[in-house]
């Protein structure tokens, strides 16, 4: 099953795959697509769990899943999805050929994402490779602990980690290819990126995909 990444603004990201799209915290969506296989959510914070944007890539075969402490906002959206699945840090669920782990995301000293709300990142394995999508952490022991092939993480500090702190995690787990997030628009400067690539360490190669 092959698979291509895109990431649009923020943390918002859709893996194609064979057996369709996968999205994570759409937001800001330019276009309707109602094609989505599977919606993940990492957290409800405005610009990741966006209503009005999960039923823009949402039809009625698409499954969403939540973190279990998010799953009262989201029954709001039953009548846009084909089904709802919530899980908890530790959880794996598999849908049609893929494989999703759901792990912790958290702050360590910032109350923006509290251990306690049970918030996630999702490791997803599409064709063999394991796609880290941390969601909007710090390098807590969990990240470090992370094997994957692509990592996903974000970089525009204050409610996350900085250029510096997220090269530091990604030279420590050294994924093949690292993709900074969530820089550019909410938080964080698009010259964050270019930071971040000088102090990533060969062999990982980092991919600046930001769109808009």
């Amino acid at each position: 099953m092959a698979f291509d990444i895109e990431l649009f603004i923020n943390n918002s990201i859709r893996i194609a795959t064979d057996m369709g799209p996968v999205y994570i915290d759409p937001f800001k969506m330019k276009d309707k697509p109602h094609d989505a296989a599977v919606v993940l959510i990492t957290h409800p914070h405005y610009d990741h769990m966006s209503p009005k944007d999960i039923i823009k890539v949402s039809c009625d075969k698409t499954v969403l899943i939540v973190p279990e402490s998010v799953k009262i906002k989201a029954k709001h959206l039953e009548a846009y999805v084909g089904g709802i699945k919530t899980m908890k840090a530790g959880g794996i669920t598999e849908i049609g050929q893929l494989k999703i782990e759901a792990v912790p995301a958290y702050n360590i000293f910032k109350t923006f994402h509290l251990k306690m709300m049970g918030w996630l990142g999702y490791i997803i394995t599409v064709d063999g490779k394991r796609i880290y999508v941390s969601g909007d952490i710090d390098a807590i022991k969990e990240a470090r602990a992370v094997r994957c092939d692509i990592a996903m993480i974000p970089i525009g500090g204050f409610y996350t980690m900085n250029a510096k702190q997220a090269a530091k995690l990604i030279n420590e787990i050294r994924p093949e290819i690292a993709i900074p997030t969530h820089y550019g628009s909410v938080i964080g400067k698009p010259e964050d990126a270019e930071e971040f690539k000088s102090l990533v360490k060969e062999p990982v190669r980092v991919e600046i995909k930001m769109q808009y």
